[in-house]
């Protein structure tokens, strides 16, 4: 299979510090599915670090395309940590275009990167790859279990089997503002590349790496995303 894995930035460090039990477990899943005949592509997000380099500049004033770069910078910091923990098995530079993520995947080597350009989360650039590459499943392992009605603090909320991307779309609209180190679950670009490319998606509590391999085995975990 050729499948697409964005791990939130808030997994590798939930906090102050790296977690690096946690990446040590994403390691071992991602030479886990390599030996086992697959084609990966792993996206990383930014994480608290890059929200708080965020926040400090947007008291500085500076533009949000000035606060994207910065945590594209952060993102791609994330994907050599795990680079670093995953071993030979996977190319040693992170991708900084979609051109080169395509070539690297190409030669046979797992592809690990952050994000590419001002405006697109890394959700996005899953998407994107996952399109390109003509992935079979795009497993994006988050901070919840799921898709909810509403924000899954909220009372009342209800998690989602199953979601369209109309649903999706409207979920995100009514609970997120859309700016550089706030897109969450998911966003309108990378919901629109779902829909456009029919990608198979699930979304999944990364906190237990477990649920993505339960996802790409097609047990009921999470939500997927219906195109």
């Amino acid at each position: 299979m050729k499948i697409v894995i964005k791990i939130g930035g808030s997994l590798i460090q939930p906090g102050e510090e790296i977690d690096l039990e946690l990446v040590s477990k994403y390691a071992e899943i991602i030479r886990r599915l390599k030996r086992e005949g697959h084609q990966l592509v792993i996206v990383v997000g930014g994480g608290v670090i890059a929200r708080k380099y965020i926040e400090a500049m947007r008291k500085l004033e500076a533009p949000e395309s000035i606060c994207d770069l910065l945590g594209i910078k952060i993102t791609r910091l994330n994907a050599y940590i795990l680079i670093s923990a995953v071993g030979d098995d996977v190319y040693p530079k992170v991708p900084e275009s979609l051109e080169e993520a395509i070539s690297v995947f190409s030669m046979g080597k797992i592809v690990v990167m952050g994000g590419l350009q001002p405006g697109q989360s890394t959700n996005a650039v899953a998407a994107l790859l996952a399109e390109s590459i003509r992935a079979d499943i795009l497993v994006n392992a988050t901070t919840v279990d799921g898709v909810y009605t509403a924000p899954p603090e909220t009372p009342g909320a209800k998690k989602l089997a199953q979601v369209t991307t109309e649903q999706l779309m409207e979920i995100m609209r009514s609970s997120t503002e859309f700016k550089a180190g706030e897109y969450r679950l998911f966003d309108p670009l990378a919901i629109l590349i779902v829909r456009r490319a029919k990608l198979l998606v699930k979304i999944v509590d990364g906190r237990n790496p477990q649920n993505v391999l339960k996802a790409i085995k097609g047990e009921k975990v999470g939500t997927t995303i219906i195109p």
